[in-house]
């Protein structure tokens, strides 16, 4: 599978951006991961894409009620809508999909995009 992000950028404090992530063949799960200086890669959000199943979504605590990551499984394509956005959103992002094989679920990533909140 391969993945390519667009979107991000430089957005003020309580701004807005949006990122999206096309994906090459359909998958399991898609999400978005991000990793700011010296500090682990964290789970943003992320949606089943599974086309015969509603949209099941999760957020990382610090992103809920800010974040809304939605599907088009038309397009094998997710979006991340990022409101009010604080400077610690500042990081890499990070696109990820998970697909079954064989022998067992396979993860893939796509290039990073950086976001940063600052005034």
């Amino acid at each position: 599978v391969q993945l390519q992000a667009s979107g991000g950028g430089l957005v003020q404090p309580g701004g807005s951006l949006s990122l999206s992530c096309a994906a090459s063949e359909s998958t399991l799960t898609m999400g978005w991961y991000r990793q700011a200086p010296g500090k682990e890669r964290e789970l943003v959000a992320v949606i089943t894409t599974v086309r015969t199943t509603g949209g099941v979504t999760d957020y990382s605590d610090s992103v809920k009620g800010r974040f809304t990551i939605s599907r088009d499984n038309a397009k094998n394509t997710v979006y991340l809508q990022m409101n009010s956005m604080k400077p610690d959103d500042t990081a890499v992002y990070y696109c990820n999909a998970q697909q079954a094989t064989p022998v067992g679920v396979r993860e893939y990533w796509g290039q990073g995009t950086q976001v940063t909140v600052s005034s």
